[in-house]
């Protein structure tokens, strides 16, 4: 079986201009009802790896609980440091959003506690899947996942490297360059690394652009906002042909699918030439034979078969 497994960033609105004391706003749920029925029409079903402010506002939960109920989606555990309380101090050094891994690990465990119990309250299921804020992971951080049973992280970026991304005591995050591709084992916890790959490929633009590209080959993703419609069918035509990788991931913010939630997608066009990219992409990966899943379930598969 070959799956695909849709993750969405479920979060605040247009966090990239976020700085410290901004008001975050959450008018970004009202557009996930549309992606909602939109992933139901392929029989795909989404993960919302959601965040504290997310899970606070009524009107997302009022909406998905139900969703998740019917077993048509699912909602994980999404932890931005900086505003999910409770709020603790760090010493600033760099100009970066602080990693969860960059408070002591009191702190890191209560604030990691503060939403997974507002998830298990408000939506009524445990949350047993997680995306780290800003991709950052380490020891001590799946060491607190396995406390808190959760079975699935996906954090890995797969030949992208975090180190020139700073945070707020640390120079920068991690380095994914050479991280296994395949679904696998950390410390107790399966690990379902993005979808990226480093592609050679011809490609439009000046001369040295395209000798660099044959030569060195670029990043893709499987994410609308950095890879064009070609690139990521291109992308899962190779990643189907390699052995023991037997899953497509793809992801967004929720706050992309809504006008001005993001630097990608600033009009009612761009939003509506979204859904024609993921059309096109969801229709071919279907053509493919991917069926869609979600993190909790792929976890079941991966232990009941001991695959990769």
């Amino acid at each position: 079986m070959k799956h695909f497994i849709i993750t969405i960033d479920t979060e605040g609105d247009n966090l990239w201009s976020y700085h410290d004391g901004d008001k975050v706003e959450t008018e970004n749920t009202l557009a996930i009802p549309r992606f909602q029925d939109f992933c139901e029409t392929f029989e795909f079903k989404p993960v919302y790896l959601t965040n504290y402010e997310m899970i606070c506002d009524d009107r997302f939960v009022e909406y998905i609980k139900p969703k998740v109920e019917a077993g048509l989606c699912e909602v994980g555990i999404h932890v931005h440091a900086w505003n999910n309380p409770p709020l603790f101090q760090l010493k600033r050094k760099y100009s970066g959003n602080p990693y969860l891994i960059e408070y002591p690990t009191e702190v890191m465990r209560d604030k990691f506690a503060e939403t997974y119990y507002l998830i298990k309250d408000r939506i009524g299921k445990v949350p047993v899947t997680h995306r780290a804020g800003r991709w950052v992971m380490n020891e001590a951080y799946f060491r607190l996942l396995k406390e808190f049973d959760v079975k699935v992280d996906c954090s890995f970026t797969p030949n992208v490297s975090w180190a020139n991304s700073p945070g707020q005591t640390m120079e920068g995050g991690n380095d994914y360059t050479q991280v296994n591709r395949e679904a696998h084992i950390v410390d107790g916890v399966l690990e379902v690394p993005m979808t990226i790959r480093k592609i050679r490929r011809k490609k439009e633009g000046s001369l040295k652009s395209r000798v660099k590209t044959l030569i060195k080959g670029e990043i893709v993703w499987l994410r609308p906002a950095l890879a064009s419609l070609n690139c990521m069918k291109n992308l899962c035509s190779r990643v189907d042909k390699e052995k023991n990788i037997d899953y497509l991931e793809f992801m967004l913010h929720s706050s992309e699918l809504m006008v001005g939630g993001s630097p990608y997608f600033k009009t009612n066009h761009d939003i509506d030439n979204l859904y024609l990219i993921m059309g096109q992409l969801f229709d071919f990966v279907s053509k493919l034979g991917y069926k869609g899943i979600t993190l909790a379930d792929y976890e079941k598969e991966h232990g009941k078969n001991g695959s990769k």
